[in-house]
């Protein structure tokens, strides 16, 4: 889900161009950034943690958020934001090599599979991080743990559709509800949708039958358009070229505060993804990635803070009563809307979605 982190920064970049966040918050992540540039090329000091992001306000969000509150009851240890970007690749060309300078990576649920069975992951030890600081057992994995969340959710044009859609089902009726459809050019999460529309319940979604899911999404060829990024996603909707789509929940909440309601999204049959940062092996501080990893998921007032900032969903069952009434709507974890929700299975997909997403990619651009 790197891809899905990259959005984030582009997103927040995008806000503070409209206005919506601070120029001094800008500043800080610029200077966070500058900080950052020298990271990899640079020997690591002593007492030293480096985090891992893909840059821009993710700087700012991580550093305040994630390492601040660790810092606090970690006296004599600094925490460095770096913004080269943590790609599963680099991760593992790193570690092979011997030369890890890295700490702690935001990755994803199939990175941290992948890496952990190619032995490239540490494994995290759950004395010093607790399972009972995140909402379900797929935020805790064992190469990797979340802190944050995002949902790959269904998002319609109200004024084309006076008696809304409400589930996938909905999304592939061309006849009831017609117009251009917009999905994005990846396997991993259009699957799911095709398959939930065909009746699949949940529980039986994986393994996933791909051959049955590409077929599904074959049926939509002549009123189907792809995107590649989220603020793709986002102007394709705007501009009214698909009138329905699966995108971000992050772009989707932007387009309903944007039209005042015009373009909605439901939570229902969306596919809830965990935000997973990964300790590569061998990391030069060692234990103290697992504690910092261990404050960023224990402390729910932080992930209400990143979820204010950048949109991403807090993971810590606590949050939820702390989310203010404003932000509840656009929460993936609230209580309200988790349940409606699928969740992602990371597990299959870091086992299978190189070949399920060539496949996919053949029928679709062929």
């Amino acid at each position: 889900m790197q891809r899905f982190q990259q959005d984030c920064i582009a997103l927040a970049l995008q806000q503070h161009r409209r206005g919506r966040i601070s120029r001094r918050g800008l500043l800080q992540a610029l200077a966070a950034l500058g900080a950052a540039a020298a990271g990899p090329a640079r020997a690591q000091a002593a007492r030293e943690l480096v985090m891992v992001n893909w840059g821009g306000l993710a700087n700012e969000g991580f550093g305040r958020f994630y390492a601040g509150p660790f810092l606090a009851e970690t006296p004599g240890w600094k925490v460095v934001q770096d913004s080269s970007g943590p790609a599963t690749g680099r991760i593992r060309s790193m570690v092979e090599s011997g030369r890890v300078t890295w700490d702690l990576c935001d990755s994803s649920a199939s990175g941290a599979n992948l890496l952990g069975r190619l032995g490239l992951a540490t494994k995290l030890d759950y004395g010093i991080l607790d399972r009972e600081n995140v909402i379900a057992p797929g935020f805790a994995l064992e190469h990797g743990a979340a802190p944050y969340s995002f949902s790959s959710v269904l998002v319609y044009d109200s004024a084309k559709f006076p008696t809304p859609p409400t589930s996938w089902a909905d999304f592939w009726d061309l006849k009831r509800f017609p117009g251009t459809r917009l999905l994005r050019r990846d396997a991993a999460c259009t699957l799911e949708a095709a398959l939930m529309s065909l009746g699949t319940p949940a529980k039986d979604l994986y393994p996933i039958d791909r051959q049955a899911g590409i077929k599904r999404v074959s049926e939509l060829r002549r009123n189907l358009i792809f995107w590649t990024n989220g603020a793709e996603s986002e102007q394709l909707m705007r501009t009214g070229e698909a009138v329905m789509g699966q995108i971000w929940h992050t772009r989707a909440s932007v387009l309903e505060k944007e039209s005042k309601g015009r373009l909605k999204f439901i939570w229902n049959q969306g596919i809830l993804q965990p935000g997973i940062f990964v300790i590569p092996k061998g990391n030069p501080g060692g234990e103290m990635a697992q504690r910092l990893l261990a404050s960023m998921l224990a402390k729910p007032e932080p992930q209400v803070g990143l979820l204010g900032l950048l949109g991403n969903g807090p993971t810590n069952p606590k949050a939820a009563a702390l989310v203010p009434e404003a932000l509840k709507r656009f929460n993936p974890t609230d209580p309200a809307n988790a349940p409606q929700q699928v969740m992602f299975n990371g597990d299959w997909w870091g086992e299978h979605y190189q070949a399920v997403n060539q496949d996919y990619l053949d029928a679709v651009t062929g």
